[in-house]
């Protein structure tokens, strides 16, 4: 007869062996989390570049399936439930896609981009947040 031990090494081995484990944590994770979060603390206004940023990196955690992660983010950030459409969001970036480049997320796309970009000698001007988000931000 096994003992307590042997069963549990057994049901821990087999219930990360199905990836099981690791989802059971994150969903532990991301309970706690929504527990502890003070709802009555209002979130500060979402900027139109974070809610872009937090889209691009909404579709890249659904898209490894990073779900908790995903739901976490949702609710830490305030974005709304649902989805930015692509073609949205690819518009207010100015990008292109080919039918390759729409089976991945859109960061993958950038990050190609700018890995195997030869202008500037490499280099990219980079810009802060529009004056209109900085002031008001100075606002507030």
């Amino acid at each position: 007869m096994a003992t307590i031990t042997e069963l549990k090494c057994a049901v821990k081995e087999t219930l990360e062996s199905r990836g099981v484990l690791g989802q059971l944590k994150a969903r532990i994770r991301a309970e706690v989390f929504s527990a502890l979060d003070d709802q009555r603390e209002p979130r500060p206004l979402l900027s139109h570049e974070n809610l872009l940023i937090n889209e691009l990196i909404r579709e890249y955690l659904e898209f490894n399936k990073y779900r908790y992660t995903a739901s976490v983010l949702t609710a830490e950030s305030g974005q709304p439930e649902d989805r930015l459409d692509r073609q949205f969001l690819a518009n207010e970036l100015k990008v292109s896609e080919d039918a390759s480049s729409k089976s991945v997320p859109l960061l993958y796309g950038l990050v190609s981009h700018f890995l195997n970009s030869s202008d500037n000698g490499g280099k990219v001007f980079l810009r802060g947040p529009a004056a209109s988000h900085k002031a008001s931000e100075l606002d507030a």
